[in-house]
């Protein structure tokens, strides 16, 4: 992944709780870059042992520091990064999310050496749909809900999001039911 993903890791994890965390979180990962630059690919294993090791340091499951670091991206990283990109995604929640399968294809743009996750939305309704992610990257499904949750704060909807098949049930991919 780009380095982009481990500073907003290292982002979340010292505007939260402090620098003297992020030491302790790198130390534990056995990650030794001083300074992670934003356009450089890092391998996928260094950021999931920095999700690992945040998890163990601030004493929080996996599956809720993938989810605060995916709201993380996109009310921080996304929008300080990419406000244009962010807000080019549609006037509202509803939008965004329909527009989401082209979205990384303008990501390509900026990184292109990035292998990003496939979207696919169905069941489209006034206030729900269903998000479909396809990844290579195993184990990523609570930052991708994260994210959704994110979305919903960055337009002011409350969005209930509620993960409704996943690869550890069988299924190929992930299926996300979101409401506002």
């Amino acid at each position: 992944m780009y380095g982009l993903v481990n500073k907003a890791i290292q982002g979340l994890v010292t505007e939260n709780f402090g620098e003297e965390a992020w030491a302790k979180v790198k130390e534990k990962a056995g990650v030794t870059v001083d300074a992670f630059l934003s356009n450089e690919p890092y391998p996928d294993e260094v950021t999931y042992k920095l999700a690992g090791a945040a998890s163990e340091v601030l004493n929080m499951t996996l599956e809720n520091v993938l989810i605060a670091f995916g709201e993380y991206w996109i009310l921080k990283t996304g929008m300080q990064h990419y406000g244009a990109l962010m807000r080019s995604g549609g006037p509202d929640l509803k939008e965004f999310l329909v527009n989401l399968p082209s979205f990384h294809s303008r990501v390509m743009l900026i990184y292109p050496n990035i292998i990003p996750p496939e979207f696919k939305i169905t069941n489209i309704n006034d206030n729900s749909l269903q998000v479909h992610y396809y990844s290579n990257r195993p184990g990523l499904k609570h930052f991708v809900y994260g994210l959704l949750q994110g979305l919903g704060k960055m337009y002011k909807v409350e969005a209930k999001v509620v993960i409704t098949e996943s690869r550890e049930e069988g299924f190929d991919h992930e299926v996300f039911f979101v409401e506002w």
